[in-house]
């Protein structure tokens, strides 16, 4: 059985609660966080809703567009567990075509389209994996919809993408919305066209080939091109300086994930060898061990309920990625296994039931555990 497997049997009872608190958030448009650059008086809308009419929940936009992700996640990977299934008009169906809308999501394009680097890359990245999840549902009339009234965001999207990696000298390595890898990471599987989000397209795919009727190659070429120019010489990561207080993901870890995707597994291994010396020993322990969360009610400090579970989700992958290349016996694997398990089981009792500022965005983090 896989990690992910296994979290997903764990979490089965859960999940209709994931997916009752991912609709209540994205039709939850107070409080909002908006951000907005000003060129002229009388430009910041009313309220929300009136400047994104489909993303305008869930506190901020990268948020419901995350909560989005999650319901239709479910409804692929779990829907005899969630109050969606195969049903056309049931419950989870009827939010997402009151939101998913063309009219709605020309709109969303648009804002993207003037907004410059608003919600780069992080955001742009969720979209992008919105979007892949509904182009790779197969014979589902409500995902087709959806997804043929998405294509004109993503589009804007994967523009974004080119101009940016196009002169972004530098990478972002941050535990917050601005990490480069992370971002690249979102936006690589709908950009290779490729039906699953996890490793198994490990150099499967010719660079750039969209293999599944979607996708961009000029925009998968970018990513790939990029992530070998930031990354590929890095060594000797300084991960010990591991967390900041308000990080949620782990800087070492999404470039580790990210370049997972990126490199032959065989490749992988070798550079992860350089990157993280010490992974096989649990080192360093800042890496290894969960963070403690003082309180959630704080926005920033609340973060660090997400960083265990994107931990935990890049130690499974690299679990997974090192399994491919390696013997069974190399000490990589159960490490980066038992750590997986250790950081997810420090957040999961918080994706529902905490403060506000970790509610409206975790359950991201658990599904994404699982997929």
């Amino acid at each position: 059985m896989t990690l992910a497997t296994e979290w997903l049997d764990r979490l089965r009872p859960e999940l209709d609660g994931y997916a009752r608190q991912a609709m209540d958030n994205i039709g939850r448009e107070f409080p909002s966080y908006v951000t907005a650059l000003l060129t002229g008086p009388g430009q910041f809308p009313a309220r929300p809703r009136d400047r994104n009419p489909v993303f305008y929940g869930s506190l901020d936009w990268h948020s419901c567009v995350e909560m989005h992700w999650v319901l239709v996640r479910l409804l692929k990977v779990a829907p005899s567990a969630v109050p969606g299934s195969e049903i056309p008009g049931s419950e989870i169906r009827a939010v997402l075509d009151r939101q998913l809308t063309a009219v709605g999501l020309a709109a969303e394009a648009e804002f993207m389209r003037v907004s410059g680097n608003t919600e780069r890359p992080y955001g742009w990245g969720w979209a992008l994996a919105l979007a892949h999840e509904l182009a790779t549902w197969p014979d589902d009339q409500d995902a087709s919809r959806w997804a043929a009234a998405i294509e004109p965001l993503a589009s804007v999207l994967t523009t974004n993408f080119l101009g940016w990696l196009a002169k972004a000298t530098y990478p972002v390595r941050t535990g917050l919305h601005a990490n480069s890898a992370f971002g690249l990471s979102l936006a690589l599987p709908y950009a290779r066209g490729q039906a699953a989000r996890g490793h198994a397209a490990h150099g499967q795919a010719t660079r750039g080939q969209a293999t599944h009727g979607h996708g961009d190659p000029d925009l998968a070429a970018a990513i790939e091109d990029a992530a070998r120019r930031w990354y590929a010489a890095d060594a000797g990561y300084p991960a010990a300086w591991e967390p900041s207080g308000h990080d949620f993901l782990s800087p070492a870890l999404a470039e580790a994930e990210l370049m997972a995707r990126v490199l032959p597994a065989d490749e992988f291994a070798a550079w992860l060898t350089a990157f993280l010396p010490g992974l096989a020993d649990g080192a360093p322990a800042s890496l290894f061990t969960p963070a403690v969360v003082a309180d959630s009610s704080d926005g920033q400090i609340a973060h660090l309920r997400g960083l265990n579970l994107s931990r935990a989700w890049c130690f499974r992958r690299l679990a997974e990625t090192l399994a491919e290349a390696l013997p069974p016996g190399d000490p990589r694997i159960p490490a980066c296994t038992e750590a997986s398990r250790r950081h997810a089981q420090a957040s999961l009792p918080h994706v529902t039931g905490d403060d506000y500022m970790v509610t409206h965005w975790l359950a991201a983090y658990a599904v994404l555990l699982f997929s």
